[in-house]
């Protein structure tokens, strides 16, 4: 079954941009530029809304205006308006289980301790395919989860993701255009992870 809608996923406002937590705002915001696409507000769907072309159709962009932890209430407000499926859903978020910059694709498994994964498992249901990105672990064990995903990213993080970014997207539209089923073959290969140079 096709993907109709990817949702990347973060908090709303300046204070929050470029932080560990909104490398999912990042992603569908280097995808709409990438298109020529531009973003609409929607109170109805309770986010900002775009379309871009890809391949030979087109697909929605999600990004909540919802707080992180109530990112459901965005993404089943358009599903229940469409009346589809989570099945139909593509999330990109970020992950702290997995190397900074890698990806892994999805399509079941449990919220993780991710509070927007929560959201939408409450609100949108089980099925969704997921696009996570890897934000590395905390830095030391006693550190609070919150303040380390609320962290701004490093000058240095940033680039990486910048020069990674061409890859992400690839992989986003083969999703779209070839399924998730056969894209998550490729993306989910042994991946060299990105280390930060100040390592």
């Amino acid at each position: 079954m096709s993907i109709s809608i990817i949702a990347g996923l973060g908090n709303p406002g300046e204070k929050y941009a470029k932080t560990r937590h909104n490398v999912g705002f990042l992603l569908v915001d280097a995808l709409v530029d990438a298109a020529g696409a531009t973003w609409r507000e929607s109170s109805r769907f309770h986010g900002q809304i775009s379309r871009v072309a890809i391949g030979e159709g087109s697909v929605v962009v999600l990004k909540p205006s919802t707080y992180m932890n109530d990112s459901g209430r965005s993404l089943s407000a358009w599903l229940r308006f469409h009346n589809l499926g989570a099945q139909r859903a593509l999330i990109i978020y970020d992950d702290i289980t997995l190397d900074f910059g890698r990806v892994k694709l999805s399509a079941s498994g449990s919220a993780g301790g991710h509070n927007g994964i929560a959201s939408l498992l409450s609100e949108a249901g089980e099925g969704f395919h997921r696009y996570r990105i890897g934000i590395g672990a905390k830095p030391h064990k006693a550190m609070d989860l919150a303040d380390y995903v609320l962290s701004h990213l490093t000058a240095d993080e940033l680039h990486l993701l910048d020069e990674r970014m061409p890859n992400y997207l690839t992989q986003i539209k083969d999703i779209i255009t070839q399924g998730p089923e056969r894209a998550m073959i490729q993306i989910n290969q042994k991946q060299t992870p990105i280390s930060n140079s100040n390592d």
